[in-house]
């Protein structure tokens, strides 16, 4: 006996035609043959006419074999408790509203005979495309779920949608759909009253689009792409805030000059004044340095104003009420300005030098959206880092300062699990060169870089941008906040979303 010639395919998706109509009726009989058959050539013309961009078919070496159907609604008309002859006025789709939000899916289907080729994933992804080019909130559907009759005796349907959620039942329609990245938002009753299968029930369905971009009719809007810049500084020894200010007003120009959005400093940016005080035991000199703080603080703020750029201070050691801190400064180009608390100080803080720590963990707003800042040693706790995130940062800087590779390599390493743990950006800087003169910050030891989550959309090895090893330089990279979503929702792995919440919980006491 011969074996069946195989069958070759020549696949073409494209949007239908007021001719195409005979041929549609053909492929609808044969897969609603139990649900009335094909749409009536009335409503097919109404269909076409209103919306021919939402109309898709696909062939097979010129045969139809697949369709899906579409329209726009404003969603808010509608809302989540509707009928299928409604929200499509009775397939004749006049609900259709050009300028609404939301891409409704009126039908797809596909040819008995070609269910093993996904070409229904074909046109979800087509759909999908149209709602990213169309710029629409969502994609909303009501689903069948023809496995329910089978199931109704003992089954709820809402039980019966969590028992296919979890595989424990397959649904040729439900599981098909949640395997496309859709989402349940609730059980719609009486949806279609002809479909027995699923006793009239139906899944209300949505897709969201994470490349929607709100519509912004004035200035000021966050920005999606955000420029960082980091400077890793050469320590040298200086004898004046006014000479501090002018080498780091050397920095802020040049990054500005490239149109940064941010710049970060090291941790004790202000360490080379430490050489005025060598005379003195480390608690005092570290005293002493303090003195000059607000006016280091002051100086850069006035830089962030004219340069128009955010400046995040290193840190500065700020001393009051008899209790010594370590503080971050975060210096906005539209003159305020917030300070964020070391809260973990290291143990060679604490013997040398007195620090105590902060008690607060802060998300700055910003017109670049949410952020965060973790001094050094507050990078190497991963509970600041997920609170962070929880509160809707998704740039953390760290300043830091270490004297050795392997002190170094505990910052860098932790910095960049931060980010690929919480899906964010993690920016980190710190000083290189040496003080002499300076007891407990007489070496320093970095290599500055911008990380990012580790997926497809972003660099192999999930670093944005790296600097040459202690070498007085500046790094500048562009972050696309607009990945952060995407990758939190379709990302290969999603650890923000599948936390298990019900198991755990992270709370600020």
């Amino acid at each position: 006996m011969k074996k069946p010639k195989h069958q070759k395919h020549k696949l073409d998706l494209r949007n239908l035609t007021a001719e195409d109509y005979d041929n549609l009726a053909v492929l609808m009989e044969h897969v609603y043959d139990n649900l009335g058959g094909a749409w009536k050539k009335e409503q097919y013309m109404s269909q076409i006419t209103r919306f021919p961009e939402g109309q898709i078919v696909i062939e097979d070496n010129g045969v139809m074999v697949a369709a899906a159907l579409s329209m726009i609604v404003n969603y808010t008309r509608f809302g989540d408790t509707h009928t299928y002859l409604q929200i499509t006025s009775d397939g004749y789709l006049t609900n259709h509203d050009s300028t609404g939000d939301t891409l409704y899916g009126v039908d797809i289907f596909v040819h008995p005979k070609y269910r093993g080729l996904r070409l229904g994933r074909r046109l979800y992804d087509a759909r999908k495309e149209l709602c990213r080019n169309l710029n629409l909130r969502r994609f909303i559907a009501g689903g069948r779920i023809p496995g329910y009759a089978k199931h109704a005796a003992h089954l709820t349907p809402v039980r019966y949608i969590e028992e296919v959620k979890n595989r424990e039942i397959f649904d040729p329609v439900l599981s098909f759909q949640l395997s496309n990245g859709f989402h349940v938002r609730k059980v719609l009753t009486g949806y279609l009253p002809a479909d027995a299968d699923s006793l009239g029930y139906a899944t209300l369905l949505e897709w969201v689009n994470l490349d929607y971009v709100e519509k912004v009719t004035h200035l000021g809007g966050e920005k999606i792409v955000v420029r960082l810049g980091v400077v890793q500084w050469q320590m040298r020894t200086m004898n004046s805030v006014e000479e501090l200010l002018k080498h780091a007003e050397f920095f802020i120009d040049a990054v500005s000059g490239y149109h940064a959005d941010f710049v970060l400093f090291p941790e004790y940016m202000s360490a080379p004044l430490m050489g005025l005080f060598n005379d003195k035991h480390p608690p005092d000199a570290i005293r002493a340095l303090a003195g000059f703080s607000i006016d280091i603080r002051n100086g850069l703020l006035e830089m962030a104003m004219s340069y128009n750029i955010n400046i995040i201070a290193g840190s500065l050691p700020e001393y009051s009420n008899h209790e010594l801190y370590n503080v971050s400064w975060l210096l906005r180009r539209d003159g305020t300005f917030e300070a964020q608390y070391k809260i973990h100080v290291t143990p060679d803080e604490v013997d040398c030098w007195g620090v105590q720590g902060g008690h607060a963990l802060k998300v700055f707003d910003t017109d670049c959206g949410k952020i965060a800042i973790l001094i050094c040693y507050d990078a190497e706790f991963p509970e600041l880092a997920r609170l962070a995130t929880m509160q809707g940062a998704q740039i953390l800087f760290v300043p830091f300062w270490t004297d050795t590779k392997n002190a170094y390599q505990r910052v860098r390493y932790c910095s960049q699990a931060r980010a690929i743990e919480n899906e964010c950006f993690v920016a980190i800087t710190g000083s290189v060169g040496n003080l002499p003169h300076a007891e407990n910050m007489d070496i320093q030891y970095s290599q500055s870089a911008i990380f990012s989550p580790s997926d497809f959309s972003f660099p192999h090895d999930a670093i944005l941008a790296e600097a040459t090893p202690n070498t007085e330089m500046t790094l500048i990279a562009d972050v696309n906040l607009e990945l952060l979503k995407q990758v939190r929702t379709r990302g290969a792995t999603r650890n923000l979303a599948n936390r298990r919440t019900d198991l755990y919980r992270l709370e600020w006491l």
